[in-house]
């Protein structure tokens, strides 16, 4: 194994100049990124580094999250409508501060997030067990968990032109001669679910006629299904509704909002999380079909007392 991939006890001491017990207490007490073969603590190098630059105080880069002056609130990440009308009612509620939203999929709001240059990253990465969301993404990109809290649960599928002529009725369908989509890109979450559900149908992406034709917002794909340029498109199904087109669902997945625990208690975060509990985020949820609030505003992780606790403002 080379040495810049893993490394060891002693490596790692010398490489922090502190001494080996000293890595053990970082390990247990700062999210020292760290895992076990055989019974030995290995440490990834670039999740060290990463885990290194996280701990510098006062830190002069262009890499800050908050902008150039206070009351700013930068979320990066996947794509949701309900989430672009939350931010703009968050805005008109809350004049002092400016939300403002970069829509780079969900591995993109995870790596803004890991590089410090955003609040809060909005992400609904199906890992590939199925059984849960984000968290091996996230410990991936940022070497331990931050706080997790749920923004929606929404319904993911395919949008399909008006009264569905092309007759799709499966994902095996979208495999048919004639039958033409538009995608998502790479590393969003929707494009994740669709390349799933593809290799499970047994059907090559690069065999879909328009597979390759990627647009950033559900919106957009939306938009092209709707002037007939596509037939179907990975979607949720709140675009389905706007624009009058056919929804062939696939499931109800967890959208949320991952936040650095430093960063947690800041009042423009905690404003916005605030506001999901509002009645007006409920109404704005209610104008539009596919979304549940059953699970909104809950702490996902944390989730027991002991590590809400470490949680709690000083």
């Amino acid at each position: 194994m080379q040495e810049e991939r893993l490394m060891t006890t002693r490596e790692v001491a010398r490489y922090l100049k502190v001494n080996e017990k000293m890595v053990y207490a970082l390990i247990a007490e700062k999210g020292l990124p760290a895992t076990k073969v055989t019974g030995k603590w290995t440490f990834p190098r670039h999740l060290v580094e990463r885990w290194l630059d996280r701990q510098t105080v006062n830190h002069p880069g262009p890499g800050t999250a908050g902008g150039p002056g206070h009351g700013l609130i930068i979320l990066c990440g996947s794509n949701d409508i309900l989430l672009e009308r939350t931010i703009t009612l968050f805005n008109r509620l809350h004049p002092d501060h400016l939300m403002v939203m970069a829509d780079i999929g969900s591995m993109g709001g995870l790596r803004a997030l890991g590089r410090n240059q955003c609040h809060m990253a909005a992400s609904h990465l199906l890992q590939e067990e199925g059984g849960e969301y984000n968290f091996s993404f996230a410990r991936e990109e940022l070497g331990q968990l931050p706080a997790v809290i749920n923004f929606c649960r929404r319904e993911q599928g395919i949008l399909l032109a008006r009264g569905n002529p092309k007759a799709v009725t499966s994902i095996s369908d979208l495999g048919r001669p004639g039958v033409r989509i538009v995608n998502r890109p790479v590393g969003t979450g929707t494009r994740l679910l669709l390349d799933r559900e593809l290799i499970r149908s047994g059907i090559k992406g690069e065999d879909i006629a328009g597979y390759d034709r990627e647009f950033q917002r559900h919106l957009d794909v939306g938009l092209e299904v709707l002037a007939g340029r596509a037939d179907a498109a990975p979607c949720i199904r709140a675009v389905a509704g706007l624009l009058g087109l056919d929804f062939l669902p696939l499931c109800h997945e967890r959208f949320d909002l991952l936040i650095r625990r430093e960063m947690f208690f800041e009042k423009g975060v905690q404003l916005f999380l605030g506001l999901l509990h509002e009645p007006d985020f409920h109404t704005l949820a209610a104008e539009l079909p596919g979304y549940d609030l059953s699970l909104s505003s809950r702490m996902v992780f944390p989730r027991d007392s002991v590590r809400t606790e470490k949680m709690e403002k000083p």
